[in-house]
């Protein structure tokens, strides 16, 4: 709503109609909006507003700079009162009873601001839509091949394609179409500060065409501006949110606010949880209870990644409600093949299943890519013998709990793993006992046994985020009391042990990272990014769990903060520890949002780099500097871990600095 606006908007239009009009040819703003009068690209009540909208903030700005005798642009703030009040006299501004002068000139200011913004939308954007829509008889009226030169100056890099989406969402003659065109405007502008418009324009057609039956929906965006701001900046932001939105436009009107704030942060991640296992276990048929459940979690997944965008809750919360929705799709999944099991057999279940949560899952730190990390433990349950795995009416075994639970889990993953819309649901066993070579499921007697007589080192340090979150609560508990004795070993790690997991990190280090990666921008794998990170805070605690129960905790940040409180790294190399965890994390996320695929890697300098910086709220215009406080953050992390986890001191020679 400043000058910037007025001459940005006339300029736009004398070098779209000055190549052929030469009356347009002409340097003074204000004679130039006289042009555009005269020759009827611009309407001559708009054109008179504009004008006195134009001077009235240019004489603000001279009788400020006459002030200050240099150069300034800015307005007095609120609270200077003795500055407004001088501005709004040497402007001429008086009050209207007990209206004070200042207050006058606060209002006065607004009024010409939203009149200028208002125009600016009309010049800037409406003429838009003159090729493919009926506008007023004011409205200017540009040629295909025009239209498409001024989209390709406000930052459309396909300008056709544009045009061609305009045409679709505004075409019509229906009331939703004259409603469409009159918010198009505003939508296109907010759209034009994104760092992909073009995407964003094309999500919002398919948006619109998903959501063409829901009349609400183009309503919120005309009559609440901050929903459309909002969904613009998402849309020309993430593919990985837009495809949500295009699943599920439901969760648009979770972009509008509420009495207390937004609404996407009205209900905790823990609560919507719940009531996604609840929808999901109305259902009795296993594939209906899962759709329920991927539809709830679609919607989650919206809100959470719409506020992580936003910049309205921070990465650890993002990781939590990440993993609470999981948690939920587990439990609400396992409900739905037992109480399928028990309705085809006509009998109750013949063992009690647990899901333990590992890594990032059991830690409650998912990112938008990750897997769930789990293992399954069984029980028969004592005294039934309605009915046992094998279908001999007797009283199960331990072999007939392990064979039943592990169908259950087969179907369980099998189900969840099917392709659909949504981002996948992949279910990894992999850190089970004896890794992919192992059974699904076991017994906890099995699990005990196993750990007792052949667990290895990287076995018992994957314990370390061990955690129950899914199926009977009282057997995950259980299990979880008996691999403490291997996990929080009496005595901590000896040196043999802590030995072996700095072999076992140098084999990660050089073996894991993908062929042509860059170790020093590989979010996951590379020097001082999240394994580094973590096998640190894990070797800490393998040798200080004997005397700190406080570690005894599956999360990386709250392990790092009781290593602090313990004193067993100093305030600032827990510091460094826990932003680079953050920095890399946040990083991580923003690879999905940008590019909706599990990626690690963070891009060289270019545009795929911008549209990362963008969707992890950094200046897109500044995606170097993005880069460059990844690159130092995870430097001074690794210096940390060189220290801590090998032992070993490093120069700053050696990092470049």
């Amino acid at each position: 709503g400043g000058l910037r606006d007025v001459e940005f908007a006339i300029q736009l239009l004398q070098m779209v109609h000055g190549r052929v009009d030469e009356s347009l040819r002409v340097r003074s703003t204000v004679k130039a909006l006289g042009a555009l009068v005269d020759g009827g690209y611009v309407g001559r009540e708009d054109g008179q507003i504009l004008i006195n909208c134009y001077e009235y903030m240019r004489l603000l700005e001279h009788r400020l700079q006459l002030q200050h005798l240099r150069r300034t642009h800015a307005l007095p703030e609120l609270d200077d009162e003795a500055g407004r009040l001088r501005l709004a006299r040497t402007a001429g501004v008086r009050g209207e009873g007990q209206e004070s002068a200042d207050a006058a000139l606060s209002a006065k200011v607004r009024k010409v601001s939203g009149q200028i913004r208002q125009l600016h939308n009309k010049l800037f954007y409406r003429p838009l839509l003159s090729s493919v829509v009926a506008m007023p008889v004011d409205a200017l009226r540009l040629t295909p091949e025009a239209a498409q030169r001024q989209l390709g100056a406000l930052g459309y890099l396909h300008p056709s394609r544009a045009m061609d989406h305009l045409s679709a969402l505004a075409s019509g003659t229906t009331r939703k179409d004259r409603i469409q065109a009159m918010i198009l405007p505003s939508l296109m502008e907010w759209l034009s500060d994104t760092v992909d418009p073009d995407a964003g324009l094309l999500a919002y057609r398919k948006l619109s065409e998903a959501a063409f039956d829901r009349s609400w929906f183009l309503r919120l965006l005309r009559d609440e501006n901050v929903v459309g701001k909002r969904l613009m900046r998402i849309l020309g932001t993430s593919p990985y949110i837009a495809n949500l939105f295009i699943a599920s436009p439901e969760a648009v009107r979770m972009l509008s606010d509420g009495a207390n704030g937004p609404k996407l942060l009205e209900q905790d991640a823990s609560i919507i949880s719940h009531s996604l296992v609840a929808a999901a276990g109305r259902h009795r048929d296993p594939d209906a209870a899962i759709a329920v459940a991927r539809s709830l979690r679609r919607a989650e997944l919206a809100r959470i990644a719409s506020a992580d965008l936003l910049g309205l809750i921070d990465t650890p919360e993002v990781c939590r409600s990440l993993s609470l929705i999981w948690d939920a799709v587990l439990e609400a999944a396992l409900r739905a093949e037992i109480r399928a099991w028990e309705d085809e057999n006509h009998a109750n279940a013949p063992a009690l299943i647990s899901v333990i949560g590992m890594g990032r899952l059991g830690g409650a730190e998912l990112s938008y890519g990750s897997d769930a990390d789990v293992m399954f433990v069984c029980e028969p349950v004592e005294g039934e013998n309605d009915l046992d795995a094998d279908g001999d009416g007797e009283a199960g075994t331990d072999q007939d709990a392990v064979t039943w639970a592990s169908g259950i889990a087969k179907r369980l993953r099998t189900r969840l793993s099917r392709p659909s819309q949504d981002p996948p649901l992949e279910v990894d066993l992999n850190l089970r006992p004896e890794g992919r070579s192992g059974p699904t499921v076991r017994t906890l007697e099995s699990y005990r046994a196993y750990y007792e007589r052949w667990g290895e080192t990287w076995e018992f340090q994957a314990l370390l985020r061990a955690t129950w979150i899914a199926g009977d609560k009282d057997l995950g508990i259980r299990f979880l009391r008996t691999i403490d004795t291997f996990r929080y070993p009496e005595g901590g790690a000896d040196r043999t042990t802590v030995q072996q997991v700095r072999r076992m990190k140098a084999r990660v280090d050089g073996e894991r990272l993908p062929r042509g990666a860059d170790r020093y921008t590989h979010t996951k794998l590379g020097r001082g990014g999240l394994t580094d990170i973590e096998w640190t805070v894990q070797l800490l605690t393998m040798q200080n769990c004997h005397k700190i129960d406080n570690l005894h905790n599956t999360s990386t940040l709250q392990v790092i903060e009781e290593i602090r409180i313990a004193g067993l790294l100093s305030e600032a190399d827990v510091d460094i520890l826990r932003d680079a965890w953050i920095v890399a994390t946040r990083a991580r996320n923003a690879i999905i949002l940008a590019d909706a695929k599990r990626r690690d890697q963070l891009p060289a300098p270019g545009p795929q780099l911008v549209n990362i910086a963008a969707a992890a709220n950094w200046d897109p215009e500044d995606s170097q500097g993005f880069l460059d406080d990844y690159l130092k953050t995870t430097r001074r992390a690794r210096r940390v871990v060189d220290r801590v986890f090998w032992g070993e001191e490093v120069t700053d020679a050696e990092f470049g600095d």
